[in-house]
């Protein structure tokens, strides 16, 4: 496969998943597998390559399969989360015209250009 290992976080709600196997049953990794307490448990999680097929395919929308962030950062559990809403508030979020990609529609006296 082309898509590199270990790169996803594969998360299961176990009071959504009602046991059906599909997710097992096709993941092309072995990541998941259901247990005898009729639930699907994520088994080899450093093997997921991101697929998705069991996100897409759960009927109850049990699974959760998000990207690992690789960044330079402190992991997860060290990341004081007050600090990263401190930095939202300091204006390091771009502003509303950055983030929809329309041009500004006014010149810096605050007329509009035509």
């Amino acid at each position: 496969m082309s898509k590199k290992k270990g790169q996803a976080k594969v998360r299961i709600y176990p009071d959504w998943c009602k046991g059906c196997g599909i997710c097992a049953a096709f993941c092309p990794a072995g990541v998941l597998e259901l247990w005898p307490d009729g639930k699907a448990h994520v088994v080899h999680e450093s093997e997921c390559v991101n697929c998705g097929f069991c996100e897409l395919h759960c009927p109850d929308f049990a699974i959760s399969v998000t990207p690992r962030e690789t960044s330079r950062r402190k992991s997860d559990d060290e990341v004081d989360p007050r600090a990263e809403v401190a930095e939202m508030a300091q204006g390091t979020d771009p502003g509303p015209e950055e983030n929809v990609g329309t041009p500004n529609r006014e010149d810096e006296h605050g007329h509009k250009k035509e």
